[in-house]
């Protein structure tokens, strides 16, 4: 049997990239996804139909994770359509780097909204449903270590993301729900390739300080979530785990 048969999952912003491949990675253990977009159907529906051709189980749902009755409706999603909630992915995030100098309120409130706000109403909206045994994994980012230039805003919000990790491992603890983090390193994604960051002088950088000696893949960072959802984490909470090839 699967490690994950019967379970259900929410991936938020699961239409590409890392969090595509944590919905794939999770169907194929079993489990049958709520597979949520901001924008792009197209690329959900891609998804879902690439867990359907594999024999899982997924719906493709939209919404904005930074809005409250959207973050609900994801979670209603999950109840309507299978029944039960047991693993929920925040993995929906924006990013944009730019120097102190450039800053404005409408990007502070853009990416905070979306990075921290849109985690916790999600996740609030969840723990009305999971159950003892339920995991939540938050997906953070090695910036948080690391603290680049120019990346102030997104930083905070990720480093905002480990600390409420932290707490919602305690508070939810009593629930017997698990609460951990993912934080990649640089991870070659239709994202970073649109940002310019793979193959820059920043990629390169970052690759020649990273002992395994290349950018992450999508699947990278999957396993390590799977491995999460799964029986084999039961006495895992409140980590922050660096899944970035040993760049610190």
């Amino acid at each position: 049997m699967s490690k994950l048969t019967g379970k259900v999952a929410v991936v938020t912003g699961a239409s590409k990239g890392i969090g595509a491949a944590i919905a794939k990675s999770l169907a194929a253990e079993g489990a049958s996804i709520i597979v949520n977009y901001a924008s792009s159907k197209a690329g959900a529906d891609a998804v879902v139909g690439a867990i359907a051709a594999a024999g899982g189980k997924a719906v493709a749902v939209g919404g904005d994770v930074s809005k409250a009755a959207e973050a609900q409706g994801l979670i209603d999603a999950a109840i309507k359509n299978f029944g039960r909630l047991d693993i929920l992915v925040n993995n929906s995030g924006v990013y944009e780097f730019s120097p102190i100098e450039a800053v404005t309120e409408e990007q502070f409130h853009k990416i905070f909204n979306i990075n921290v706000l849109g985690v916790l109403l999600t996740t609030q909206a969840a723990t009305k449903h999971l159950r003892e045994g339920s995991s939540i994994i938050n997906i953070g980012s090695g910036v948080s270590r690391i603290t680049p230039p120019n990346s102030a805003v997104y930083t905070a919000t990720k480093g905002a993301l480990d600390a409420i990790t932290g707490v919602l491992a305690r508070e939810l603890g009593a629930k017997k729900i698990r609460v951990n983090s993912v934080n990649p390193g640089v991870v070659e994604t239709e994202g970073t390739h649109s940002a310019g960051v793979i193959g820059s002088d920043f990629e390169k950088a970052l690759i020649q300080q990273t002992p395994l000696g290349r950018a992450g893949q999508p699947d990278d960072i999957a396993r390590v979530v799977t491995f999460l959802a799964s029986e084999d984490a039961k006495w895992l909470t409140g980590e922050v785990i660096i899944a970035s090839g040993g760049l610190r």
